[in-house]
């Protein structure tokens, strides 16, 4: 890679390198690392989230806004009662302004850690495994139940992208084979809906407001994870 083609005005720009061309304070000697190494860095304030990622050899800079579905900061607030869903799709793309714009988004799962008092964002499919597995612990059936709504529109949304986007139909079967996976561990664990329905009648970090979004790019993520590797509480989709 080659630091000295960095595009130090579109960094500048963005609030990640600071006028003097050093980076931005809000990023660590890690994160940098990371960066300069392809890792994405990953600006949420609110419904908005912005995604950059040094590309061609660290030469340009590739910039993706998106939109989420809530507000994030009652997504964290709510996740601490229960396990929030949210779905973020495309804004728009200033590199790429064609259809496969249209293809990056993500389904996210909040769930509060109690032990560490935070809230960790997990990618519905790149962390479906882990997920499923936090839920079957918490042995909660309106949890439980609510998952499997989830992943069914999840299973929904991918369909209806293969159906758009026959160019990519094999990558969308690879996600439908993970989705499809995991509701089916779920039904192997849920209780019949007669007993969700009784069960539910006796139930009744992350400074999101900053002003600046992208000053406040902060947390990293690898573009091309594995699908049960653990990502950085909030990371994009990798389309």
């Amino acid at each position: 890679m080659k630091n000295e083609t960095l595009p130090t005005d579109d960094l500048k720009k963005f609030g990640i390198m600071n006028d003097d061309n050093t980076f931005s304070k809000k990023l660590n000697s890690d994160d940098i690392a990371k960066f300069l190494q392809g890792y994405t860095i990953v600006a949420d304030n609110e419904k908005n989230r912005a995604t950059f990622q040094l590309v061609d050899d660290n030469s340009q800079l590739k910039v993706i806004f998106l939109e989420r579905d809530k507000n994030l900061s009652e997504i964290i607030e709510n996740s601490k009662e229960q396990v929030q869903y949210s779905d973020i799709q495309t804004k728009y793309d200033p590199n790429d302004a064609k259809n496969s714009a249209q293809l990056n988004w993500t389904k996210s799962a909040f769930i509060f850690d109690k032990q560490t008092n935070k809230v960790v964002e997990f990618d519905l499919i790149k962390n479906a495994t882990q997920v499923t597995s936090i839920i079957a612990d918490k042995k909660d059936l309106m949890e439980t139940s609510r998952h499997k709504i989830e992943l069914l529109k999840l299973k929904e949304f991918l369909l209806e992208k293969m159906d758009k986007y026959p160019e990519i139909a094999k990558e969308i079967t690879n996600d439908l084979n993970i989705v499809s996976k995991e509701i089916n561990t779920v039904n192997a664990i849920s209780p019949n809906s007669k007993q969700i329905i009784k069960e539910g009648k006796d139930d009744i970090q992350l400074n999101v407001n900053d002003p600046d979004l992208y000053e406040d790019a902060n947390r990293m993520r690898e573009e091309k994870q594995e699908h049960d590797e653990e990502f950085q509480k909030s990371k994009g989709f990798r389309r």
